[in-house]
Order: structure tokens, then C-alpha cells, then sequence
């Protein structure tokens, strides 16, 4: 019937087609409509077809090819947001070197895409190729539910493609015409946005079905899209993705300099490494809060796969992210203590830091302490049962909540710091401000840690919602810091200089710290989004009857994952190496080469 139908349209098609448009075209145009005559005819399938891929298995394939496309594609798709945001910084600063120097850094951050724009795009291929010879019944029923969103991603990533081609080769041509670049710039960064709002809503629709009737045949294409969990996944990685962008991009700037032969490259990679890091912390402060959401919308969805997230098989999954997310907070704090001594004045504050060190292990040490213990018979009478009987009570969200809003509180105190390391105030009412500023960090603590420790006495319900009081708490002393920090430092005194490339060599390992823990906390909540599945291919729609339908373990996921980051981190140092390699041996004078001066401050940040 499918093919009769085919036919029928082609010989249509070809009585009424002008003859003057070319063949290939009306062969698009049939394949097309056979293409929508498969997904039409398509059905909730009843018999599931597999194939074996050799050696790893189906699974494993499509998982390191899923997960090192979805690597590249949130760099791709992190590094043009904060790209143009610095162009647009360059371009509107008063000081031509200043806007020279942003417009330099925006342009090697796009050099960054190119390679792994092509990655990406490869990847994705591979990807594809894979689901369709290894799940091809799978495939044909998701296809049959989003194909038209499928033609859209297509169409917008070939718009994707031209638009980066033109905004790296249109640089200098649109030097003078600055609002058509950026314009660029911003096209780019939609089209990127909307790719991902496309393919969250095929991976979240496996995960929080929606739109479709109960025998899984569609209802509603929209209904499928806005699933549950679609726009939570969206929030949730637009923001990882500026986190990851930034790291990577730190992680690059570090690599630059590590191999740098003159102070002024040093000068310049050590500021960019610094811009890098900012963009990177900027993103991973709120990124828990969003994470807090997806949680509640999973919770909604099904109290089941709540449960199989918090309580069950991957309760363990979650201190080892827990250890992952303390090496971050540690690291990023870390390299902005080592990052004050470049500042004139900053040792000031340095003082502080061995206490803001205690508070961050503190948190660490309690974040990661689990619930239950895995112990033997003898142990587990001797403890009472498989709860440590005083350390426990710290394994339970009220506790775990609690220390993380203290430990983002602590980052944003020490950014403050280093922010204000080589300003003197001389604001009138500086006194006033700062009180204001202290008090509110304050209040903020004690409101998290007063619902952290009331949790404890109310029903899971309610506790649950003690999270949202958490996080408002800690929002609004973001937002009130900031908005006093403008005028109490403007036209503040400076104590000295900033001496950029006069860092430490072990506060740019630092920054391969950051990148690697990033790297690796991205492949290790893929595997609970994708995991909580269980043996559904689509949550309660469709059953996984292959041989690979079961949880991988924690320790055989772990080894997986470590694998995509190495071969991720390994075409990352390629990218890097490439960058390097196209640029001249000889060195230009910082100022034709827009550097920053070893003693200069920038502007911006």
C-alpha cells in the first residue's frame, strides 16, 4: 500500500511538475514524500527489531557517540552566547584599545567553533547512522511522532552552518559595519537556541511521554514537544552549557599559557583564562537551582522514577556527583584565591581565605556523605543497621541542600572579594553599604541553614518545598549585593594594578581541573537522565526487549563514561593544538596583536 501510494504521487507529481526545474529536485521532492508517507503509516510498533553492534554492543556504541555529540554540541553551543556578548562589550567601550582587545577575544573564541562545529556535525552523522541500523523499530516510531520537528532541525542547522561561516569569515570584511556582524552573532546564537529546544524534546519525550493516546499513537505534536521535563532540560542545559563553554574555553587560554614564549602572550592568555573562569562560575552557581526544578518535575511525572533517582539504584550516582560538584567549587575557588595575588592590594583579603576554605570542606564533607552505607553483617549490627548512627542523619536532602546553597553563598563571597581586591571605596556612605551587604550574607546562611535543619521535622512534602525558600534566600543576596556593589566602588580608589601572566603555573592546572570535572559530571548525569528509563525505551510506551535491557552498574557506567572523557578531552587537546598551529611563529607587538598589557586592567569584568 506504502509503495502503490509512493507511485501514485510520483506519476502525480511528475504530470504537473514544470519541465524547466530540474530532475533532482522532483526526485527530493518524491523521496520527501515518501518519507511523510512512512511516518503517517507508522504505528506504536508491537514487534521490536535489534542489531548487534560488534565487539562493545549496541548499547555502548550509541551511548560514547550520543554523549561526545552532546559534549560538542554544548560547547558549540556555549561559546557564541558569551562570543558576542564580548563583541558586543568591545564594540560599545569608549576606549579603543580596550574595545580592540575585547574584539580580539571574541574573535579567538569563535576560532574555537570551527573544528569543533565540524565534530559535532560528524558526530551527529555517526549518531543517526547508528540508530537507524541498530534501532531502526525504535527509530521509525519516534520518527513517527517528531518528524516534522526533525525536517525544522534540519533546515535550522543548515542555517546554523552558513550563519558561523559567515561570522568567522566576515570579520574583517564587516569591521566597519559592526551592527551586521553582531547581527550575525545574534542569528547564530538563535539558531543554536532552537536546535537544542528541538532535540530536548525527542529526549525528554523518552523519558515524560506526553501527547499521545494509550495504545502510543500521536494526539498532539505539541503535547509530545512540551512534555514534562522538556523545559526544566532546557533550562537546565542552556545554563550547563555556558558553564562547559567557559571551562573549555579557560582550559584553552591555560594550554596558551603553558606554552607561551613572551610575557605579553602570558599577559593576555592569563586574562583570558580569568574571563574563561567567570563565565564558568557565572553559569555553575544557578545551575543547582535548575537542577532543583528538573528534580521537582521528575518527582511530578512519576513518583516511581523519583524514587529510582533519590532511593534507589542511583542514590549512590549522586555522591560521586557530589564529589565531582565539591572539586569544582573547590577548584573555581581556588584559582580565585591563587588569582588575588596578581592584584596589588589583594593581600588584604587573603587573610580570609582559610576560612572560607573551611566552610567549602565542611559542606564538601557533608554533601558527599551518603545515607546508607554498604556494609558488611558484622558492620552493619555494630552501626545498628545500614545507617551510620551519626553520621546519617547528614546523608538525607534536608542536610545536602543545605550545605550546597552554602557553598554557592561562599563562591559569590569569594568573587566579591577578588572583585574589590584592588578598590578602595570612597563612596560617603561606604560604612552604610557594606553593613547592608554583610548583613544580608548573614541572613542568607541563617535562612538556609534554618529550613535545613526544620526539614528534619516535617513530612518529605514539605520539606521539599523548604528548597524554594533555600534558593530565594540566596537570589536575592545575588541580586542585592550587586546592585549596592555599583555605587559603592564607582570611581573608587585603586590600590595598585592588576599584573596579568604574575600567577602561579598550578592556578592554570587548576583550570584543567575545572574543564576535566565539567567533562565528566556532563557523561555522568547523562547516564542518570538516560538511566532512569530503566527497561523502557520510552517510559511506559515502549519496552526495551533487547539483550541490553537492564541498569548498567554504577562502576561499569563509571568506566564507560571515563572513556568518552578521555577520547572528549582528547579531541579537545586537538582542537586546541590546530589552534595553535595556524597562528604565526613570529610574534607581533602586543599592541598590533590587541594583547593586554602585563599591568593593565580590563574594563569589563
Amino acid at each position: 500500500m506504502r509503495w502503490r501510494l509512493f507511485r501514485t504521487r510520483l506519476r502525480f507529481a511528475a504530470r504537473l511538475w514544470p519541465r524547466r526545474l530540474p530532475g533532482w529536485l522532483l526526485a527530493a521532492a518524491a523521496l520527501a514524500s515518501l518519507v511523510v508517507a512512512e511516518a503517517a503509516f507508522a504505528e506504536a510498533p508491537k514487534q521490536m527489531v535489534y542489531r548487534e553492534f560488534p565487539l562493545i554492543g549496541s548499547r555502548v556504541a550509541v551511548w560514547v557517540v550520543a554523549q561526545l555529540h552532546l559534549m560538542f554540541a554544548a560547547f558549540v553551543l556555549g561559546v557564541p552566547m558569551f562570543a558576542v556578548i564580548v563583541e558586543i562589550i568591545g564594540s560599545a567601550s569608549k576606549d579603543p584599545a580596550q574595545g580592540q582587545r575585547l574584539d580580539n577575544l571574541s574573535r579567538e573564541f569563535t576560532k574555537l567553533l570551527l573544528v569543533a562545529f565540524s565534530a559535532t556535525a560528524i558526530l551527529g552523522a555517526l549518531l543517526l547512522f547508528l540508530f537507524i541500523g541498530l534501532y531502526p523499530t525504535f527509530f521509525t516510531y519516534l520518527t513517527s511522532i517528531f518528524f516534522p520537528t526533525m525536517a525544522a532541525y534540519a533546515v535550522l542547522f543548515f542555517g546554523e552552518s552558513f550563519t558561523l561561516y559567515l561570522y568567522w569569515y566576515g570579520w574583517d570584511s564587516l569591521k566597519h559595519r559592526k551592527g551586521v556582524h553582531i547581527g550575525l552573532g545574534v542569528l547564530l546564537n538563535l539558531f543554536g537556541i532552537s536546535l537544542m529546544f528541538i532535540s530536548d524534546s525527542w529526549l525528554t519525550f523518552m523519558s515524560s511521554p506526553n501527547g499521545i493516546d494509550d495504545a502510543g499513537n500521536l494526539v498532539s505534536l505539541w503535547g509530545a514537544v512540551n512534555n514534562f521535563t522538556w523545559m526544566p532540560i532546557n533550562i537546565h542545559r542552556f545554563i550547563a552549557n555556558i558553564a562547559f563553554g567557559g571551562s573549555i574555553v579557560a582550559a584553552y587560554a591555560a594550554f596558551r599559557f603553558l606554552v607561551s614564549s613572551t610575557e605579553e602572550e602570558r599577559a593576555h592568555y592569563d586574562w583570558m583564562g580569568y574571563i574563561g573562569n567567570f563565565i564558568a562560575i557565572s553559569g555553575f552557581i544557578p545551575l543547582p537551582f535548575a537542577g532543583y526544578w528538573l528534580g521537582r518535575e521528575i518527582y511530578s511525572f512519576s513518583q516511581q522514577m523519583g524514587l529510582t533517582m533519590m532511593g534507589g539504584v542511583f542514590s549512590w550516582l549522586f555522591i560521586v556527583q557530589a564529589v565531582l560538584i565539591g572539586a569544582l567549587f573547590l577548584g573555581a575557588n581556588y584559582y580565585l584565591w591563587l588569582a588575588m595575588g596578581r592584584i596589588e592590594g589583594g593581600e588584604r583579603y587573603q587573610k580570609y581565605t582559610k576560612y572560607l576554605l573551611l566552610i567549602l570542606t565542611a559542606c564538601f564533607l557533608i554533601w558527599m556523605t551518603p545515607h546508607s552505607l554498604v556494609a558488611s553483617l558484622e558492620e552493619a549490627r555494630k552501626m545498628g543497621g545500614a545507617h551510620h548512627p551519626l553520621l546519617g542523619v547528614l546523608g538525607v536532602m534536608s542536610a545536602k541542600n543545605t550545605v550546597v546553597n552554602i557553598m554557592i553563598l561562599t563562591t559569590f563571597l569569594s568573587f566579591t572579594l577578588y572583585r574589590r581586591a584592588n578598590k578602595v571605596s570612597v563612596h560617603p556612605r561606604r560604612r552604610l553599604l557594606k553593613t547592608i551587604q554583610a548583613l544580608v550574607f548573614l541572613a542568607a546562611a541563617f535562612i538556609v541553614i534554618f529550613y535545613g535543619i526544620y526539614g528534619y521535622y516535617v513530612e518529605a512534602i514539605v520539606r521539599i518545598g523548604f528548597s524554594v525558600y533555600q534558593v530565594s534566600a540566596v537570589l536575592i543576596t545575588f541580586i542585592v549585593v550587586i546592585a549596592l556593589d555599583v555605587p559603592l566602588f564607582r570611581k573608587a580608589r585603586a590600590t595598585g594594578v592588576i599584573r596579568w601572566g604574575k600567577v602561579p603555573v598550578r592556578s592554570q592546572y587548576t583550570l584543567f581541573l575545572v574543564a576535566t570535572s565539567f567533562t565528566w559530571l556532563m557523561g555522568l548525569m547523562g547516564y542518570a537522565r538516560s538511566g532512569l528509563r530503566l527497561h523502557w525505551h520510552i517510559w511506559g510506551v515502549l519496552r526495551d526487549t533487547s539483550a541490553h535491557a537492564f541498569t548498567p552498574t554504577l562502576g561499569y557506567a563509571t568506566l564507560v563514561i571515563s572513556i568518552i572523557v578521555a577520547i572528549f578531552l582528547g579531541f579537545i587537546g586537538f582542537i586546541f593544538w590546530v589552534g595553535h598551529l595556524g597562528e604565526e611563529k613570529k610574534h607581533p607587538t602586543p599592541e598590533a596583536a590587541g594583547m593586554l598589557p602585563a599591568a593593565m586592567e580590563p574594563a569589563t569584568v
